[in-house]
């Protein structure tokens, strides 16, 4: 009885992470097909009117504007899923991110409707952030608080698997109709993957109805200690752990866009790679990503979270340079090398056992709260900004990326600090 009791639990840890990590894969494919249509489209249906270089500012500026609205859904939907529960805000935040998507793809450009397409653009990604910014903390919280303690840097890894699965299904999609004649795709080729976003979400709201409810949430709601307003209790009694949670999510947060987003249109602008090119390496690097992720949240369950995420922090500052050195070659399959060293090594030793790092940091009352707020904040400063200040430093002195490597070099110093001022989590109680 007992060695089923134990196979029962197991499969129910490994259900739940498993339906975490597939709704989180579903909106980061909707959040990174956005990115890549940046890097390749947007600027030229939405902002015809301005020069290459600036029109993909301008495309970049409009994913930097989605990193906004998801502070504010995390508050929205921390609040309620500290109050009512994780599951319910699951089902609404991948419903909002998958609507916002799917009418990316049918909406009118420039040439139809002047300005009113770019600020319909604006708009939509909103949505996308919005909804994006509720989902990150219930599915990280969901895996997480239904592990075993000595398993929570594994499990919680799953569902930030979502994010480099994600980008290989949003790239891959671009990638195939991106191999379209030039008219072709510029002109309906590029809106069949925002399309294919509403089957997606159908998937990902039939696999979430089967999860239960967070058994931690669960005894929070029996013993009657919600709290009133989470929000202000995380902030107020939570202050210095949510200040290092964000200064810990510079250099993962940062670098990923860059690695991952910026790197495309550097590629394709600058040094003339071809699209498919560099879309097949950053494919093959967030592929790689998916299987390292969960061994560095292995990982952090034998040593701690703290040394595991320093590894990457540190390994992502020695790579600013060296990343740019290899695309500099031109030579794609170079240029992979520096994808793939600084996906799937850099970046995913802080992501792996960012879920359950975070998670301990903050009392189970006001968990979603505190988590999705230091998380979603921490975005508007790094991610959002960073392919955009990495444009403009390559536009400022041009043909250099040394300053886009010191930028870089800066995004990791910051997240160092704030790991050695943090306390170690791993062996936390979280109930």
């Amino acid at each position: 009885m007992k060695q089923a009791t134990g196979a029962q639990k197991k499969n129910t840890y490994l259900g739940v992470a498993t339906a975490s990590m597939i709704g989180t894969l579903i909106e980061w494919y909707d959040y990174f097909l956005y990115g890549t249509a940046a890097a390749l489209v947007f600027n030229k249906l939405f902002f015809p009117s301005l020069d290459p270089t600036t029109g993909t500012i301008a495309a970049f500026a409009t994913f930097a504007i989605g990193f906004i609205a998801r502070p504010i859904g995390g508050i929205i939907f921390g609040h309620f899923g500290d109050k009512t529960g994780r599951k319910k805000m699951l089902y609404l935040s991948l419903l909002i991110m998958g609507v916002g998507t799917a009418l990316i793809g049918v909406m009118p450009t420039y040439a139809q409707i002047g300005i009113w397409a770019p600020i319909l653009l604006v708009a939509l990604r909103l949505t996308q952030g919005f909804g994006l910014g509720g989902n990150w903390g219930g599915a990280v919280l969901m895996a997480v608080e239904h592990a075993p303690a000595n398993r929570r840097g594994f499990y919680g890894s799953w569902p930030q698997l979502g994010a480099p699965a994600g980008l290989v299904l949003g790239t891959l999609a671009m990638m195939i109709f991106a191999k379209m004649p030039e008219d072709q795709f510029m002109s309906w080729g590029w809106r069949v993957p925002f399309l294919i976003s509403i089957v997606l979400v159908v998937v990902g709201l039939y696999v979430r109805m089967k999860i239960s409810e967070s058994p931690v949430f669960e005894r929070v709601k029996e013993s009657k200690q919600e709290a009133k307003l989470p929000i202000v209790e995380a902030v107020t009694k939570h202050w210095k752990n949510m200040l290092l949670a964000m200064g810990a999510r510079f250099a993962e947060n940062g670098v990923f866009y860059i690695f991952a987003t910026f790197s495309i249109a550097y590629a394709v602008g600058t040094l003339h790679l071809s699209k498919a090119s560099i879309l097949t390496g950053v494919l093959i690097a967030a592929a790689i990503e998916t299987f390292t992720i969960p061994l560095f949240g292995l990982l952090s369950d034998k040593i701690g979270r703290k040394p595991v995420y320093m590894f990457g922090a540190v390994f992502s500052g020695l790579m600013a340079f060296p990343f740019f050195w290899l695309f500099k070659s031109l030579v794609p399959e170079v240029g992979w090398v520096g994808l793939i060293l600084g996906l799937a090594v850099g970046h995913a030793a802080m992501y792996g056992p960012q879920a359950s790092f975070f998670s301990e940091l903050f009392s189970s009352r006001l968990r979603y709260s505190g988590t999705s707020l230091g998380y979603q904040l921490a975005s508007i400063f790094a991610g959002a900004l960073s392919p955009l200040i990495a444009t403009a430093l390559l536009i400022a002195i041009p043909g250099a990326t040394w300053p886009v490597s010191l930028y870089i070099v800066g995004l990791a110093l910051i997240t160092i600090i704030s790991l050695i001022v943090a306390s170690e989590t791993y062996k936390e109680q979280i109930e």
